[in-house]
């Protein structure tokens, strides 16, 4: 998988809930149907934590510095939107390319 991909789906499941980094691939293999390999799924946390796209949920106590819950900022959520603008607009040209219908 493309980091960039692996960026995507974390922010997408970040969208809806703040999650620990086990709850997020969990949540990524019930949209997708798999998992994301350890390296995958910390190197797109630590990506995109490093371009401050999410960010960890303060006052989470203890259990915070074993299971970082991490969130999306609003700059997260404003990369997010516009990168599945930008797939659905490719996901459209291709259906109809293809004599398919978006759905």
């Amino acid at each position: 998988m493309h980091s960039n991909d692996a960026q995507m789906l974390v922010l997408t499941v970040l969208a809806d809930r703040p999650l620990h980094g086990y709850a997020i691939n969990a949540a990524i293999e019930q949209l997708t149907g798999s998992r994301l390999g350890p390296g995958s799924l910390y190197g797109a946390l630590s990506r995109l934590e490093t371009r401050e796209l999410i960010e960890p949920v303060e006052g989470a106590g203890e259990a915070a510095e074993r299971h970082r819950t991490m969130q999306i900022t609003a700059a997260g959520r404003d990369v997010l939107r516009a990168e599945l603008q930008q797939m659905a607009r490719v996901s459209a040209a291709g259906l109809r390319a293809l004599g398919a219908t978006p759905t």
